[in-house]
């Protein structure tokens, strides 16, 4: 019998610890954001971030394992989308009081990853009111962004790829014009400064996700309920039935290079072994 609190808080303090060296890395606290980062540097935190969050939503999954939401309408009409939701207790689920999330005021003008789903990479897209991604209203530049609670799925394009001209012409007149100028063409360095205020946002989300796991699994089974209410309906269309994606997590490595690497692979056999007690 596998004791899902501890295996929670096991695997949360790991993730933490990754977290608080992130920001360390980039010198910065959870309420701050740099605009820009050394190419080298944020492409290193992003090889640590994509599995982090992809293994902090297994924890969420866990953690929201035998929530028993009820959905109540509150526009008079019986199941409808705007309906408000109960919780309602649970032996089996991680029950901790969550952390109240800190009030801060981020006043930096920062944009949420996000973004439409297609089923499989090939659907329809999702209405953006079905997604966890926009439970809420979307972010502005006062407001913390939330961590998706969905793995994004794969795309797949048919289309050839496009190809671009190494060359150009250089045509003139001899005696009459000089030829064209070659233009430099400088390849990308380590040194050179991108932008880092969606990357300062996601780890912010991330922080406050791990600060507040059964909050962010009350969300999960908010969607749940949502998407089941939805499955009802004749003209449905496509939805999502899992929040993990078919496959391995966005961000596994078949070779271990980080610390977060075994994290995930954890967090992932944990959350496809509850999802089969549940289904079972």
């Amino acid at each position: 019998m596998v004791n899902w609190a501890k295996a929670i808080e096991r695997n949360r303090d790991a993730l933490l610890r990754v977290v608080e060296a992130l920001f360390a890395l980039i010198g910065l606290n959870e309420t701050a954001a740099v605009a820009t980062l050394p190419r080298c540097t944020r492409n290193h935190v992003l090889r640590i971030l994509r599995p982090a969050e992809s293994a902090a939503r297994r924890l969420i999954m866990i953690a929201a394992r035998g929530i028993s939401v009820t959905l109540r309408s509150s526009s008079g009409r019986r199941g409808s989308p705007s309906s408000s939701v109960i919780l309602g207790p649970d032996p089996r689920t991680h029950s901790v009081k969550p952390a109240k999330s800190p009030k801060t005021k981020n006043t930096a003008d920062l944009s949420i990853a996000g973004g439409g789903h297609r089923l499989h990479g090939m659907g329809p897209r999702l209405k953006a009111e079905d997604d966890a991604r926009y439970e809420t209203s979307r972010p502005t530049a006062n407001t913390m962004p939330s961590l998706p609670l969905l793995d994004p799925l794969k795309r797949f394009d048919f289309t050839p790829r496009r190809r671009y001209a190494k060359t150009f012409p250089r045509i003139s007149i001899i005696g009459v014009t000089e030829p064209r100028p070659i233009p430099e063409i400088r390849p990308p360095s380590p040194g050179d400064p991108l932008d880092a205020t969606r990357l300062c946002r996601r780890l912010a989300a991330l922080k406050r996700a791990l600060d507040d796991i059964d909050g962010h699994a009350k969300r999960l089974a908010r969607w749940k309920a949502r998407r089941d209410l939805r499955r009802q309906q004749p003209d449905c269309g496509p939805i999502r039935l899992s929040p993990m994606r078919p496959g391995w997590p966005p961000g596994y490595r078949k070779r271990r290079v980080h610390e977060i690497d075994d994290i995930l692979r954890e967090c992932h056999s944990l959350a496809v072994y509850a999802q089969r007690r549940d289904t079972s």
